[in-house]
């Protein structure tokens, strides 16, 4: 107790220290809290669950409201009101509005539609519930109240509480979020309703910054009209105090007073491009909202900051400065799209419209800087966000409700926010004036699909809507969950099920083993399906089981603890009746490196027990692709294809979430794309830097956001499988299974791994389908880069003359390359960027081991051969660094190691 006391005054010290010394925004930047020096424990993650309500049954879900007896509101886009039913856990339709949804202009969305909904805080009541949507026959965004009776919206006691003018046919920026605050008066977000893309035809256009364009026809791509116009109710947020009777009066304390001319007074926040989700501490009154904020990725001279979403927090009213700033009130520029030449930086004491598209004050309150930014890159401020495509959300500010919370006091008072494209949910933590402290993880284990509403139910958890991952369409993962935390027991936790030879000739003896966790430390039980209406229990993670009949057959386990809390493995499939074909690569030489014009002498052997192997069904490949593999050739096991390992990266990261394989979404599908650039031999490379840097009106006017933190490599095997997908019937011939392949005298430097591909299909039978085996291996470059060499000491990789390098900094240090063939290698030589007169040393090379037997030596300036005959193994080889008295290490810099062969 005294040690831990202590420990809390040193931390108490420390931050103190910090408020002093460091300004408000380093101290952010290292999310410096009390908590963290205190090192108090957050909350097993592990404890959260998602329990899956409904699933499949949304189409462009919204926004919900959970009803005090647990039925489920959910707006659909489209105009649909959805009730899930707590008891039947049905869901069925409770109305429909005719709403603006769609546009008739080619190639522009609509974000219109039915944006919002809450329930009147005193709905046991009243049975009130308010729609924020847009009507059909009607070019406004409009704010009504409904009854809900029976499960059904009454149309005919529709009462239009508020109504504003919203351009149409443009695309983007609705807002659209209702919530209200503990006074019950009623926030809602609105968007600025402006054209984010390029004029078309224009030399001059906005390029992802502000849309600053006043020329005259041009009213959309001017958000000065609308978030940075006093007189215009987009691009805020409104509050406003409603009365029984449907109307509502203006309360105290908004950004205008009611009398003033050239403002609304609804107004409470203004400033916003695209407030999407808004919530209300409950408890403080302070509002809350995620920002989407614009698409450039780089600062500019002559315009102003990249793009950044915001989560910001409104103590009071004011202005949060879009269009004129971003972020912590980063300042845009004036900018004449007449000629391309840029003004002053806007003023955050408050900015001055000039456009002749304002009505309102000439200018504008000062600006509000952002609670939280970021880019599209990682954020230096906010390291925790991430990279990627940016949908800020925020949800509630969570309290506990009952006496038994259902989640840990650790959490109260702590802000939710969450991301629809990144798919993270974080809590933040603020000090008792509401100023942020710091973020964290919150339900780190719980994947999301789009999560696009969050709200707290009566019962004090989590209720979340999952849009699902796909644009403007029904997804299937769309849905809602609740997030339960486990007190007491805690089910296993299954992190695979492994089979050992998942096909087998009559009789079929399956080996199954399951990799299983109880979080508890409980005793398991493990109860197998086996299909076909078998199953089996065992106390122990394997079963041995005899197929005697033919068929597919999916595998699979429930393991449960002694309190029957459980968990189930994913399905495998197994076959019994046919058995996958063996298919092997033969080397005849090193089986790590190639050689520029040595030919690699390879034998494909292909063998299908219980049927005779038909050489028509025989492909192989070979391929160069980028890869920093040192671990030489992978014999003799099955391996994906590399198609397959650029699908399941595509689907880790968020290009699902605007990209379907073939279907419709917001950007174009996937096989769209390949067959575009089909017989384009760079698709690849062009593809993958789209991906990294970004990309805009190639396939329309929403822009793909840059990737900036994906690794290359991994970008590329994503765009590889694209192709695929449109070269299904131009698959060149297959090599013979026999053969040479000699590699060119230069290779790119980006494509340094020779993949060698074999693959087989047998002729299945009348009940199975056919199957498939395939193999690979890898061959390194003999040039090795030091940016693709991993394990080394006493050497810092650097980024000096152009590229990663290896630069001394210990007397003592070396080098080692992994699982390495010594067959018919004679030598080892270091290429060095600036080994200058004076800077030598030893070098020793040590198999197996820094203290392994010697199997080379030389100087610093000489090649290293090697001594020792190949034993057909593979090895590791360490280089040992010795430095030479006197000299200056710093000088000491590779570039590479490059392998000769005899």
């Amino acid at each position: 107790m005294k040690t831990t006391f202590t420990f809390l005054l040193s931390a108490i010290a420390f931050v103190l220290i910090c408020a002093t010394t460091l300004s408000k925004k380093s101290f952010e930047s290292k999310e410096l809290s009390l908590l963290a020096l205190a090192k108090i424990d957050t909350p097993d993650q592990d404890r959260f669950v998602k329990v899956d309500l409904v699933h499949g049954e949304f189409t462009e879900p919204t926004e919900l409201t959970v009803l005090p007896n647990f039925d489920i509101l959910v707006a659909q886009r489209r105009g649909e009101v959805m009730i899930y039913k707590n008891q039947t856990k049905k869901v069925t339709e409770a109305g429909k509005l005719d709403v603006y949804f769609k546009t008739n202009t080619p190639d522009v969305n609509a974000e219109e539609g039915l944006l919002g909904m809450a329930a009147d805080p005193k709905f046991a009541v009243n049975h009130y519930v308010y729609l924020f949507y847009s009507p059909f026959d009607k070019s406004v965004n409009r704010l009504s109240r409904f009854k809900l009776v029976n499960d059904k919206i009454v149309k005919e006691s529709e009462k239009i509480i508020l109504e504003f003018y919203s351009q149409r046919e443009i695309c983007c920026h609705t807002g659209g979020s209702i919530a209200f605050g503990p006074d019950n008066l009623l926030y809602v977000s609105t968007g600025d309703n402006s054209t984010p893309f390029d004029v078309p035809k224009q030399q001059f256009v906005n390029k992802g910054y502000a849309p600053l364009d006043n020329r005259q026809g041009l009213q959309q791509y001017d958000a000065r009209r609308s978030a940075g116009n006093t007189n215009d109710l987009r691009g805020k947020i409104l509050r406003i105090k409603l009365n029984d009777d449907g109307t509502y009066s203006i309360p105290e304390g908004n950004l205008f007073p009611k009398d003033m001319p050239k403002t609304r007074p609804e107004i409470f926040v203004m400033g916003n491009r695209n407030p999407y989700r808004i919530s209300v501490d409950q408890k403080t009154g302070y509002l809350y909202w995620g920002e989407v904020g614009p698409d450039a990725s780089n600062d500019d001279a002559l315009r102003g900051p990249r793009g950044y979403d915001e989560v910001n927090q409104a103590k009071k009213a004011g202005n949060f400065g879009w269009p004129y700033f971003i972020g912590n009130n980063y300042p845009y520029k004036a900018y004449d799209y007449t000629d391309g030449k840029n003004g002053a930086p806007f003023e955050p004491s408050g900015a001055i419209n000039n456009s002749p598209n304002n009505t309102g004050l000439d200018k504008v309150p000062a600006a509000q800087p952002a609670f939280i930014w970021y880019p599209y890159g990682e954020s230096a401020e906010f390291p925790q966000v991430g990279s990627g495509g940016r949908t800020a959300m925020a949800g509630p500010v969570y309290y506990t409700k009952l006496n038994a919370s259902p989640y840990p006091a650790y959490y109260n008072g702590k802000l939710i926010i969450y991301e629809w494209v990144r798919g993270w949910v974080k809590a933040v933590t603020m000090n008792a004036q509401g100023d942020y402290v710091s973020m964290e993880p919150f339900i780190s284990n719980i994947s999301l699909a789009a999560p696009i509403d969050m709200e707290q139910g009566p019962d004090g958890k989590l209720y979340i809507l999952e849009y699902g991952k796909g644009w403007f369409s029904k997804n299937p993962d769309a849905g809602i969950v609740r997030i339960d935390y486990l007190k007491g027991n805690r089910p296993p936790a299954v992190k695979s099920l492994d089979i050992t030879k998942t096909s087998g000739l009559l009789p079929y003896k399956m080996t199954a083993k399951v990799y299983a966790k109880d979080p508890d430390g409980d005793a398991l039980t493990y109860v197998w399906n086996l299909g076909k209406g078998v199953v089996k229990t065992t106390t122990t993670p394997t079963l041995q089981y005899t197929f005697t009949k033919a068929g597919e057959y999916p595998i699979s386990v429930t393991v449960m603890d002694k309190n029957k809390a459980s968990a189930k493995s994913l399905i495998v499939p197994v076959f019994a009746g046919n058995e996958h074909p063996n298919v092997s690569i033969a080397l005849a030489g090193n089986k790590s490196f190639y050689f520029p014009n040595k030919p690699v002498d390879y034998k494909v052997l292909v063998s299908d027990k219980g049927a005779k192997v038909n050489n028509a069904n025989i492909y192989i490949s070979n391929t160069y692709t980028e890869g920093t593999d040192l671990a030489g050739a992978q014999l003799g096991h099955q391996q994906a294809a590399q198609t397959v390992i650029g699908k399941t990266l595509m689907l880790k990261s968020d290009c699902s979430t605007c990209h379907k394989e073939s279907e419709v979404s917001i950007g174009p599908a996937f096989d769209k794309i390949a067959v575009k650039y089909k017989n384009d031999s760079k698709a690849v490379d062009y593809l993958a830097s789209k991906v990294i840097n970004g990309s805009h009106g190639v396939w329309g006017e929403v822009p793909m956001p840059a990737h900036t933190a994906m690794k290359e490599a991994d970008v590329k095997k994503i765009t590889d499988w694209i192709m695929t997908l449109g070269n299904k019937e131009t698959i060149a011939a297959s090599l013979p299974t026999t053969g040479k392949i000699i590699p060119p005298p230069a290779v790119d430097k980006k494509k340094s791994v020779l993949t060698l591909k074999a693959s087989y299909t047998d002729a299945g039978s009348a009940i199975l389908k056919p199957l498939t085996t395939t193999n690979l291996i890898n061959l390194q470059s003999n040039e090795i880069e030091a940016s693709e060499i991993k394990d080394f000491k006493g050497f810092e990789k650097k980024d000096i003359y152009g590229g990663d390098k290896l630069m001394l900094t210990e007397q003592s240090a070396w080098i080692a390359l992994k699982n390495i063939d010594l067959t018919g290698i004679s030598n080892f030589n270091f290429s060095f960027a600036n080994l200058e007169t004076g800077a030598d040393g030893e070098i020793e090379i040590r198999m197996d081991g820094e203290d392994g037997i010697i199997i080379g030596k030389s100087t610093f300036r000489n090649g290293t051969p090697i001594n020792l005959i190949s034993d057909g193994k593979m090895h590791s080889l360490y280089f040992i660094f010795k430095v030479k008295a006197g000299t200056d290490k710093s000088r000491v810099i590779i570039k590479s190691i490059i392998v000769d062969s005899k």
